[in-house]
Parts: C-alpha cells; sequence; structure tokens
C-alpha cells in the first residue's frame, strides 16, 4: 500500500513538471514569429543555428528536415523583429571551418512586414558554393584549357604569346589609360542627371520621328528633289551666284560713291514721311472715295460735247460766295430765250431761270451752266 502511494506521488510530480515545462515553452514563444524556409541544400546549417539580420543575431534555427529534392528549414524569429515583406534566407558560411548561419534579407525599413508562417520559396533563397564544387569547376576549366583541350595544338600557348609582345613595352600606356577611363567614370558620374536627361530628351526625339514618320519621308523626298534639281541646274546657279555677286559689288560701289547724295535724299524725305504719316487717316478716306469720285467723273463725262454736265450750287456762284470768288466770277444773270437756244442739249430737263455767266461765249456759259 506504502509502494502504491508512492508511485502515484511520482506519476503526479511527473504529470506536474510536464505541465509546467509545457506551460514555460508556451510562455517563451508568445511573441515570436516562425518562418519557413526551403533551399536547395542546407549543408553545415542544424537545429540551434543563428538566425541573422545584417550579422545581428534576431532568433535561432529550430529544424532542418529534408523534403524530396528540397530542405526544409524552420526558423523563429525573436520577440519585436521586424522583417518586410517579400525577404529571403541566405545560408552564410562566413569561412570553411565556422558555423553556418541563416541570414534574412533585407533590413526591414517600413511598410508591409513577414507575417507570421509566412513560408519562403528555395527559388528566392540562395545557399553558398561548397568548396567541391570550387574545385570541380576549376579542373574542369583546367581541363578545357590544357593539353586535352584548346591548348591541343598550342592555340592557346601561341594566344598567351602573342599577348605578351603586343603588351610588352605598353605598361605605362596600358596604366594611362586605365586612370583616364577612371576620371572619365568619374565625370559620367557627377554629370548623370545631365547625361539620363539627354538620353530622355533623345528618346523623346526619336519617339516624335517614329511618330511623324510619313512625314519625314516625305520632306526626305522633296530634299531629294531640291538637291537633284540644284545638281541639274549647277552651273546656271553658278551663273546667278556670279551675277548676284557682281551686282551686290556695284550697289556696295554705288552707296560709297554716292552716300552724302543717298543721305541728303533721305533726310529730305523725312518730311515727307512725317506728313505722310500725321495724314494717314485723311490718306485712307482720299483712298476710299478717290474710286467714288473717280467713276462720277466718268460718268458725268459727255464725249460728243467733249464737256462735263452735272448740278452745281447756283446760289453759290451767284451770290458771289467762296466757289464764285475761287472760279473768278462775278455772280450769274438769267439767260435771255435768243441765248438759250444756243446752249448745248442737256441731258436733265430745264427747270425755272437758267443762268448764265455774262460776256462769256455761248459754249462758255454751257460749260460754266
Amino acid at each position: 500500500m506504502g509502494l502504491t502511494r508512492l508511485v502515484s506521488v511520482g506519476a503526479g510530480l511527473t504529470v506536474v513538471a510536464v505541465v509546467a515545462a509545457t506551460g514555460v515553452m508556451a510562455l517563451d514563444d508568445r511573441g515570436k514569429t516562425t518562418i519557413t524556409a526551403y533551399f536547395d541544400r542546407a549543408t553545415g546549417v542544424y537545429a540551434g543555428s543563428d538566425l541573422r539580420i545584417l550579422g545581428v543575431k534576431v532568433g535561432t534555427v529550430e529544424s532542418v528536415t529534408p523534403r524530396g529534392e528540397e530542405v526544409r528549414v524552420t526558423l523563429r524569429l525573436d520577440e519585436g523583429v521586424k522583417v518586410p515583406k517579400g525577404a529571403h534566407a541566405v545560408v552564410v558560411a562566413p569561412s570553411l571551418v565556422a558555423d553556418r548561419y541563416v541570414q534574412l534579407a533585407p533590413a526591414y525599413d517600413g511598410g508591409a512586414r513577414l507575417a507570421d508562417n509566412a513560408v519562403l520559396p528555395a527559388a528566392n533563397n540562395a545557399t553558398p558554393v561548397e568548396v567541391d564544387q570550387l574545385y570541380a569547376s576549376i579542373t574542369e576549366l583546367a581541363t578545357a584549357l590544357g593539353p586535352d583541350g584548346a591548348n591541343a595544338d598550342g592555340a592557346l600557348a601561341g594566344l598567351l604569346a602573342t599577348g605578351a609582345k603586343n603588351l610588352d613595352g605598353n605598361g605605362k600606356a596600358i596604366g594611362d589609360s586605365i586612370e583616364q577611363f577612371g576620371k572619365a567614370t568619374k565625370t559620367l558620374d557627377r554629370s548623370s542627371g545631365d547625361l539620363f536627361d539627354t538620353l530622355a530628351s533623345l528618346q523623346t526625339f526619336t519617339t516624335m520621328l517614329k511618330d511623324n514618320d510619313g512625314q519625314v519621308r516625305a520632306a526626305e523626298r522633296q530634299l531629294n528633289s531640291v538637291t537633284g534639281f540644284l545638281a541639274d541646274d549647277k552651273k546656271n546657279l553658278s551663273a546667278a551666284l556670279r551675277e548676284l555677286s557682281t551686282a551686290l559689288g556695284q550697289v556696295k560701289t554705288f552707296i560709297q560713291e554716292n552716300r552724302g547724295a543717298l543721305k541728303k535724299n533721305v533726310d529730305a524725305l523725312v518730311p515727307l514721311t512725317r506728313s505722310l504719316v500725321e495724314q494717314r487717316a485723311s490718306l485712307a478716306e482720299a483712298m476710299d472715295t478717290l474710286p467714288l469720285a473717280a467713276g462720277n467723273a466718268l460718268n458725268a463725262y459727255d464725249p460728243a460735247n467733249r464737256t462735263l454736265n452735272g448740278r452745281t450750287n447756283l446760289n453759290e456762284l451767284s451770290m458771289g460766295g467762296p466757289l464764285a470768288g475761287q472760279a473768278g466770277l462775278s455772280g450769274l444773270q438769267p439767260v435771255d430765250p435768243g441765248r438759250r437756244e444756243d446752249l448745248p442739249v442737256l441731258p436733265l430737263p430745264e427747270i425755272g431761270t437758267v443762268y448764265g455767266t455774262p460776256g462769256k461765249t455761248t459754249t462758255q456759259k454751257g460749260a460754266n451752266r
């Protein structure tokens, strides 16, 4: 009975210990992020290996499990560590003998975060090249370039010998070229903005040419026609240019010899041009009315009698007004019936009294009328 109680007490303590340990593990896992990363291989990575970001430990490797042609590595981030969405995992080998660790990149600088239980596919992850792979690549290259490969007939040796001869004595020139190339790259780096702006403008120009390809081709054809025409008539063009050169020389000589007279004529034209400018409104009005006046004059001309027929303000002339004074008349007098018979036939019927200038001939009286 005492043994049974002892076993029961021991089993109870074991259960309590397991429950307590499980509770501690659950408390430790709170706030941590689990990430599953797949690799083509994970040589040198074990459970307990470091998980780092920028070389700083931020967690551990929980487990490494082969899954077909890939290896599943479970990673556990410490509480409060942030990883950007879209990050990838890399197996890093610091040296040939040091333990390897898994590093997440890039570092978080804001934006969306990698969620808990996220999966990083093997296509986005990377592993270091193993030493045996490196040795195998070197061996393969040496075999390809050795006596059983490209240098079977001494071609590679001849190439190296020819290259050595060409480079012999040109060390300074090669060094200067490398130095100048370095300076050129620095200049391009400082002027990268201008360079890219130039390329952007060139891209815009070429795009415009592409969009207007038809117009560009038409312009090219027209220019070709013009150049062909000039080529066919180059003799006439040359003669015309020679004549133009001679004419320009004569004009130059004329101006030099008559500079004083030309200056006087130009000075004399100044008042005339000033008057024209000042009377430009009157000139514009005259240009509008001159065609009408000319038409009226043509309509009033009588070619048979060679007279200008029309009506005038007789009171202005008979009363000695300004028109009478300008015409040198002292006034008009009624024409008697005898003289009226000698007057030419008027285009309009006579109304009222007919007036004439005293002391004038009948023809003149009719014209005055």
